[in-house]
């Protein structure tokens, strides 16, 4: 039987059941948008060409759509034209419940009722509507809730595997609470019924009046929340920028453009976030196997650009610590920079007790006992280094982090800025390159400057840009310098005020020795930055750190 696909809680899906219909929501994530490019506007959000993308690759047959946003009434007019469906309908719905609304519906209700029939060859079955009606349950047990916009299906499971709870899909579409009509009705009559009905549900946040929604995130058994938006899609802004100063649990924050393209560097946010949720659970989970060892702990950090190893006695003393170039392979690189920390520490892997790694090639890395993301292992580091620090700054090769923590160690808030490199250690060694300069050179050159410049791109090629412009006008080296290190300031400090960030501040990672960055960094923020001579080894030494508690 042929499926149809809808993409809104407000389609009447038991008006479609019972005329026949098999009913599945569409949250297909593709790979590119290769084909909705070619037929639609390039500020369609990924969602809509998400959407052009199935039905064009022949995924999806049957469609009925409800005009949520512009974007579907956008997609519905490209649909109508190169869709190829068999079956292709457009809800026209109000956004509200009031009356008016109610008789638009049950005027659009009837509307699809003929043309499915049609298509279908069907009548209208009774007994099917009212079967059509899934009971609505809330959780017994802890768990994890996804709220927001719409998350594609791809995206969802990489959730539910990094998550410690269950996770419970409660986004726009999922989040729907019809229930059945209490008496038999004659389908005129019952179709207005329905149509009360469907507006009077849990509403999503393209209605008028959301209040109810609440209950969404006052669960006495929620344990956690992750809140995803679709790039572009305003409608559940407000509602983040709410619950942020109002909910009392976990909340994690994902944009995504509903591609799969970003998923490795989603992982790490999920990761982390599980960690912040279950610290002990998550550490834990996968039964690492002990070895005997003779209590030496190592961590190790694969970075983008330099793999960390620092190695741990049983006293918390480092006795090694090793930086090298992460070359081709993660793998490759964490064994040489083991193999050179064994070597400075005159010991061998039958000396270790147990490995921890974390990075963003902790998972290429097979001699681990077990892996950490670089977020909670960061926050151990810093923790370790001054238990007064609060807020860690990390710029490391490819992301920035900023992390906050509470006054035991704990993540209490994170953000990351992992989608460019503006703002990165891959950024400045870009410039350095443009300037033609080594990056020690470009550490100290930006703090003698005179004339104040602005490098406002906040993409990377287009700010390189910008800074070959301003050599081509004969600007001071060190003013442009400057401007490079207060643009990766502002953009550190723009994290900062979102994770809450308060002193004392910890500044680690490979940048941290840029003292051009660090002058604006603390002149932005108007606080001191504590440095350790540790910062580039904060990751590896947090890892060895949870080493020791496995």
């Amino acid at each position: 039987m042929s499926v149809t696909h809808y993409i809104c809680k407000y389609t009447p899906v038991e008006l479609l059941e019972a005329l026949g219909g098999q009913c599945a929501v569409l949250d297909y994530m593709p790979e590119d948008f290769d084909r909705s490019d070619q037929v639609s506007h390039p500020n369609l959000c990924g969602f809509g060409k998400a959407l052009l993308e199935a039905c064009m690759e022949g995924r999806v047959k049957e469609l009925v759509l409800v005009n949520c946003c512009d974007t579907i009434r956008s997609a519905y007019d490209v649909l109508l034209e190169h869709g190829q469906l068999d079956f292709l309908f457009l809800m026209d719905m109000l956004h509200t419940s009031a009356d008016h609304a109610r008789a638009r519906t049950k005027g659009e209700l009837l509307r699809l009722a003929r043309a499915y029939a049609a298509y279908k060859g069907t009548a209208f079955d009774p007994e099917r509507f009212r079967a059509a009606f899934r009971p609505v349950q809330r959780p017994a047990e802890p768990y994890v809730s996804v709220l927001g916009g719409r998350v594609g299906d791809a995206l969802f499971s990489l959730m539910e595997e990094s998550m410690p709870l269950p996770l419970r899909n409660d986004t726009c579409v999922h989040a729907r609470s019809v229930a059945p009509p209490e008496e038999d009705l004659p389908f005129d009559a019952l179709m207005d019924w329905y149509a009360g009905a469907l507006l009077d549900q849990l509403p999503c946040m393209r209605m008028t009046d959301v209040g109810g929604r609440e209950q969404l995130y006052t669960d006495p058994h929620l344990q956690g929340v992750i809140y995803h938006t679709v790039k572009f899609c305003d409608y559940y802004g407000f509602e983040y920028s709410h619950l942020r100063k109002e909910l009392t649990v976990p909340l994690l924050k994902l944009e995504s453009d509903y591609t799969i393209q970003s998923s490795g560097q989603l992982r790490t946010r999920l990761e982390a976030f599980a960690e912040s949720i279950a610290p002990r659970q998550t550490v834990q989970k996968g039964a690492p196997t002990m070895k005997n060892g003779k209590g030496y702990y190592v961590g190790i950090d694969s970075g983008s650009t330099s793999t960390d190893v620092a190695i741990l006695d049983q006293d918390r003393n480092i006795v090694a610590q090793v930086i090298l170039p992460t070359g081709a392979g993660a793998a490759a690189g964490a064994d040489r920079a083991l193999e050179e920390a064994l070597r400075q520490a005159g010991l061998t892997q039958a000396d270790i007790t147990a490995t921890v790694t974390t990075g963003y090639g902790r998972s290429a890395i097979q001699r681990g006992d077990q892996s950490i993301t670089e977020i909670t292992c960061h926050a151990k580091g810093a923790f370790f280094l001054d238990p007064e620090v609060r807020t860690i700054i990390d710029i490391g090769g490819q992301d920035s982090k900023v992390i906050r923590i509470d006054e035991a160690g704990n993540v209490v808030n994170f953000v990351m800025n992992d989608k460019c490199a503006a703002g990165t250690g891959r950024f400045l060694e870009l410039m350095a390159r443009t300037l033609e300069i080594s990056l020690d050179e470009m550490s100290t050159a930006g703090l003698d400057w005179t004339e104040d410049i602005t490098i406002s791109s906040m993409c990377t090629v287009f700010a390189e840009s910008e800074v070959v412009s301003l050599i081509a006008q004969n600007k001071a080296p060190a003013d442009i310098i400057h401007g490079l290190d207060r643009s990766v300031a502002s953009k550190t400090c723009a994290l900062c005020r979102r994770v809450g960030g308060e002193a004392k501040y910890m500044m680690t990672g490979g940048v941290s020795r840029n003292r051009g960055v660090v002058a604006e960094l603390e002149r932005q923020l108007g606080v001191e930055l504590a440095i350790s001579d540790k910062a580039q080894l904060n990751g590896a030494l947090g890892a060895a750190l949870f080493a020791m508690e496995l």
